[in-house]
């Protein structure tokens, strides 16, 4: 599972970070609401933990234009403010949960969790484009009759088309979520994996579904 933590105030993050990547979680930082936001809309995370007073863009408003991008990732708030008031503005711009600082880290986490269960539960459980059908729980891939082989990258690679049909992702994007945000994205491995998994997914049908964007990235869609 891949979190994004929003928050500027470093101790915070820090403290947020560290202890999150020690119950198994790999996790990304951003000082300021617009990286933040940037970050965000990229769709690499499950669970985003969102502060409200943040410096160049401030949490609520992220909030809201990632909701009107149509970006569903599950958000905790976190805030210093705890009026009613102030939680049901969160909560109406399209926050999950909400939390109030100083937290104890333990149920921090157990809301984090909380988050991630029930965006589990939302999800599809076969992931479907056409008749390329992709089943996360059982990691079993098919088109039409035919079961399709692959390694453990190109399955990553394919749940994450998968889940953006109609989607342009950039190289950058791709290295993220399938690798990690230290992968040199202007290296040549991910036309390679991509043409991997095109020959597996396409290679003897007549409608193609993996389709290059050029100078941009990589479409999964029906034509």
């Amino acid at each position: 599972m891949r979190l994004l933590v929003i928050e500027d105030e470093q101790k915070v993050a820090n403290f947020i970070k560290q202890g999150l990547e020690e119950e198994g979680y790999a996790v990304d930082h951003a000082a300021d609401g617009a990286s933040g936001l940037q970050m965000a809309l990229e769709g690499l995370h499950d669970v985003i933990v969102l502060d409200v007073m943040l410096p160049k863009l401030d949490g609520l408003s992220v909030l809201q234009q990632l909701r009107q991008q149509n970006i569903t990732t599950p958000v905790l708030l976190l805030t210093v403010r705890a009026t009613i008031e102030d939680k049901v503005l969160g909560l109406d711009a399209g926050a999950d949960d909400y939390l109030t600082k100083p937290f104890a880290f333990e149920e921090f986490v157990a809301r984090v969790r909380a988050l991630l269960r029930r965006r589990a539960e939302t999800a599809p459980p076969i992931l479907q484009v056409a008749d390329l059908a992709l089943d996360p729980a059982r990691r079993v891939v098919s088109r039409g009759e035919k079961k399709i082989e692959l390694t453990p990258r190109e399955f990553t690679l394919l749940d994450y088309f998968m889940r953006n049909p109609g989607r342009v992702l950039t190289r950058t994007m791709i290295a993220n979520r399938v690798w990690d945000y230290t992968f040199d994205s202007t290296t040549n491995v991910i036309d390679v994996y991509v043409n991997y998994l095109r020959k597996k997914i396409d290679t003897g049908h007549d409608t193609k579904l993996l389709h290059t964007v050029r100078g941009v990235g990589y479409v999964m869609k029906v034509p």
